[in-house]
């Protein structure tokens, strides 16, 4: 879910990753076949048989303008999704959240093994990759464990906010590490993003002890959000990772590690601090299972969406998850949100905003 996952199975590409419009298999193989046969291709002219028809361009443009906006549509379907994954994770209180990683990594285990098998990748990967493959995994579950506690330590609201930071410090990590351009707009986003932080962590040294106060424990309400901001930075460290390994790993191995080493982790930090039990109530049980629904469900859509739609809009539609999580933090737990959130919330949305159009006006030149 990130948001929940932006560094697991539900990770989105960072506002202007280059997004590859693969063809899909035999798309160029049609045209070669009906030219050997002496059959014009699906845009060739029947008439003269060479060069494209007009007729044959407008039937493929009407094709590509058939639902412009499907994509977005998914994108917000995605997002819903996503919030509504959340939701169960703050619902289900009687869970550690390191438990429910757990759960989550077994049940995406059970459908990443098939597509493994289908696909033919095999459980390893390239041998130059797999030390990637490994901090791949170990920072992305911890991220997910991270923003679990998150959500169930601090508001609904508080918490999405904060890992819709994470795209800045993507960018503050590839340019360390990959080297890439670090502009003055991007120090711009990253100020507001941080301006953002401060205003919902509201500090007692910089707003006094009765702005910090909130309905809930400010030790604990500060423990939620150092997480969430944790979960951002490792977030934003796995994005690199990917960055890096690049296109010569699969992305179902990418998960297979994640999923693997997740529930590995999990395993461990839950014998070491004794908290592994099963559900009581059998409502958790079903929270449980829907959280690992909704997060594939969300993935599925996610997917489909930066198939058919460009990584700009889709990043820009994507800080919904932010207006429904006020929604369901509003509807299901009579919890209204603090004007220093909502400020928060305008400071960090509009750094990511202004990231996705940067980078998409800079992808459309």
């Amino acid at each position: 879910m990130r948001p929940v996952d932006s560094a697991g199975a539900a990770e989105v590409p960072e506002p202007g990753l280059p997004l590859t419009d693969d063809a899909p298999q035999g798309a160029s193989e049609e045209p070669a076949a009906a030219e050997a046969a002496g059959t014009p291709g699906p845009c060739r002219c029947w008439v003269c048989g060479n060069s494209p028809c007009g007729s044959g361009a407008s039937q493929e443009a009407k094709k590509k303008a058939r639902c412009p906006g499907l994509g977005l549509f998914y994108t917000l379907l995605s997002a819903f999704l996503f919030s509504v994954g959340s939701l169960f994770v703050k619902k289900v209180q009687d869970v550690h959240a390191v438990e429910i990683s757990a759960f989550r990594c077994v049940f995406q285990m059970l459908v990443v093994i098939p597509c493994l098998i289908y696909r033919k990748t095999g459980f390893i990967g390239p041998k130059g990759q797999r030390i990637f493959l490994l901090l791949r995994g170990v920072l992305g579950s911890t991220a997910m464990i991270l923003l679990y506690y998150a959500f169930q330590a601090t508001s609904l609201a508080d918490a999405t906010v904060i890992t819709f930071s994470s795209p800045v410090f993507t960018s503050i990590f590839a340019w360390i590490f990959l080297k890439e351009k670090y502009s003055p707009w991007d120090a711009l986003f990253t100020a507001f993003t941080i301006t953002g932080v401060i205003l919902i962590v509201r500090p007692p040294f910089l707003f006094g002890a009765s702005a910090a106060g909130t309905d809930e424990s400010y030790s604990v309400h500060l423990k939620g959000t150092f997480a969430a901001v944790a979960h951002a930075v490792f977030a934003a460290v796995t994005m690199v990772i990917i960055r890096k390994m690049g296109k010569s790993v699969d992305y179902f191995l990418s998960i297979w590690y994640y999923v693997v080493l997740g529930l590995l982790e999990s395993v461990i930090v839950l014998f070491i601090i004794g908290e592994w039990s099963l559900p009581y109530c059998g409502l958790d049980r079903l929270f449980l299972i829907l959280i690992g629904l909704f997060g594939l469900g969300g993935q599925v859509f996610l997917t489909k969406a930066l198939q058919i739609e460009k990584a700009g809009p889709v990043a820009i539609m994507r800080t919904m998850d932010v207006v429904f999580a006020f929604i369901f933090q509003i509807i299901f737990f009579n919890d209204m949100p603090t004007w220093w959130t909502v400020g928060g919330a305008l400071c960090v949305v509009a750094s990511s905003t202004g990231a996705a159009i940067r980078k998409w006006c800079q992808s459309s030149k």
